[in-house]
């Protein structure tokens, strides 16, 4: 009897989150990732061989490492892909605090392995550096602080958003890891300006940026020997920038030919901040512009994507993301080209290392994840709804 005076209650249709899922993920920039880690195994086949034999390993004990690693990252990848934004934001959120925490603990408890800087846990079995699992983490709380900051009586959230990311390059800077630290401070700058940002504010953070290099170059005897490397004309043919100068160089167009190249058996890097030297030595300039071409895929999309979105924390959040992806590669490549100053900054998905990839899928996760196709409405449906 109810049914025939009110009629029946509609039924909601749910649809499976696999089929959802896929079809309304961007497949393109999905499969960039997934080839630029089948290049990264490809070009650890050479590059890791030699540091296994200096290390008295397998031939490919790094290569196989690094696809159980990046097998990890895959699965990471996809999982928080399939996520909503609420979802992402809260992992994000949590993330950011437990890798902040470990940041604060470095000092106490981290280990340079040799290398200057205090930047890493080790576990005798295996390191993860937590810096790199910041960055996407940091990107997703200053996006919610500032989207928040829009909503009637929100908080002020890009003021504490700026606190937080002082308070980040502060720690990151003391390690001392000058570029992560600029990675993050441009990943911050990105969102606010996005998000609307006065241009004054802006010129005001790059004087305090260039001001802060400057204070770098003068306490920090590491920063200013970098400098001085790349600002001086004469290149030396024995440091890491002049091998990967001469291997790109002996590279041409198509390469010497894959397992020919030497600059593997001279850099100590070769595997992870100088593995765009190994491909453009073996495989020439023909590998090195597909792999920018895929980089530059994945970035271009999701911010094609994200001009439709009209949520505000989806927008910031997903441009920030896409951002320090294209650059964390563009300095890694700008290094090697030298086009930039020395940085050990890795190359996503393509260079070696646990922390790095695994982090790098955490990243693209919730890039995939905020590039989803949704119902957006109107736009005229941001607007008052007076005529209703």
């Amino acid at each position: 009897m109810t049914e025939m005076v009110y009629g029946s209650m509609p039924s909601r249709v749910t649809e499976p989150v696999l089929p959802r899922w896929w079809r309304t993920i961007d497949k393109w920039s999905m499969t960039c990732i997934m080839v630029l880690f089948g290049i990264g195994l490809l070009l650890g086949l050479a590059a890791s061989v030699p540091l296994a034999s200096r290390n008295g390993l397998e031939p490919f004990y790094y290569v196989q490492r690094q696809a159980f690693f990046g097998g990890i990252a895959m699965a990471v990848m996809l999982g928080i892909s399939m996520m909503t934004p609420a979802m992402v934001r809260r992992v994000g959120v949590m993330g950011f605090a437990l890798a902040f925490v470990a940041i604060c603990l470095l000092p106490f408890i981290g280990t340079d392995f040799g290398k200057g800087a205090v930047r890493w846990f080790s576990f005798g079995f295996a390191s993860v550096q937590p810096s790199e699992f910041l960055k996407p983490g940091f990107i997703i709380v200053v996006a919610w602080l500032m989207a928040a900051s829009f909503d009637l009586n929100g908080p002020p959230g890009k003021t504490a958003s700026f606190a937080i990311a002082m308070v980040v390059v502060g720690l990151l800077a003391m390690q001392p890891d000058f570029g992560q630290a600029a990675l993050v401070l441009f990943g911050w700058g990105v969102v606010y300006f996005v998000a609307g940002a006065p241009m004054t504010l802006i010129a005001i953070v790059v004087g305090l940026v260039v001001v802060g290099g400057f204070a770098a170059y003068e306490s920090s005897e590491h920063f200013a020997r970098r400098i001085d490397g790349f600002l001086t004309p004469d290149l030396d043919p024995r440091t890491q920038l002049g091998y990967a100068t001469n291997a790109i160089q002996e590279g041409g167009f198509f390469g010497v030919g894959v397992g020919e190249g030497q600059v593997k058996w001279s850099l100590p890097d070769a595997h992870t901040d100088f593995i765009i030297a190994v491909a453009a030595e073996e495989y020439g300039l023909i590998l090195v512009l597909v792999i920018i071409a895929l980089y530059t895929t994945v970035v271009v999309r999701s911010l094609m994507r994200l001009t439709k979105e009209r949520d505000p924390f989806i927008r910031l959040a997903g441009t920030g993301l896409a951002c320090i992806f294209g650059v964390q590669a563009m300095i890694n490549m700008g290094v090697a080209v030298r086009l930039l100053p020395a940085k050990g900054m890795t190359l996503p998905f393509v260079s070696y290392g646990g922390s790095s990839v695994i982090a790098a899928g955490i990243t693209a996760g919730a890039l995939l994840a905020m590039t989803r196709m949704r119902p957006q409405g109107k736009m005229g449906d941001i607007f008052g709804r007076g005529g209703r």
